[in-house]
């Protein structure tokens, strides 16, 4: 399988498709209410000079995401 990539991995400008969720409970549930699920297509708009927050767009809504958020966000 290849190396696993997080959304916080993914570059200015790019878009990937989330593969999978990981991490426990309430932040799981937290990424899902946002709209993050498995398939969904999310563009990387911004990322603050010190790297967080990141900024998405998901469904046709920007999000900011911080950096530990997006580690848990497996994308292809």
């Amino acid at each position: 399988m290849a190396e696993d990539k997080t959304l916080r991995d993914v570059a200015v400008g790019q878009s990937a498709t989330v593969r999978r969720l990981v991490g426990e409970g309430a932040v799981k549930r937290r990424i899902m209410d946002m709209g993050i699920t498995k398939g969904t297509e999310v563009f990387v708009h911004k990322v603050a000079p010190l790297g967080d927050p990141i900024e998405v767009t998901v469904r046709g809504f920007e999000l900011s995401l911080r950096k530990d958020e997006a580690e848990n966000v497996l994308v292809s």
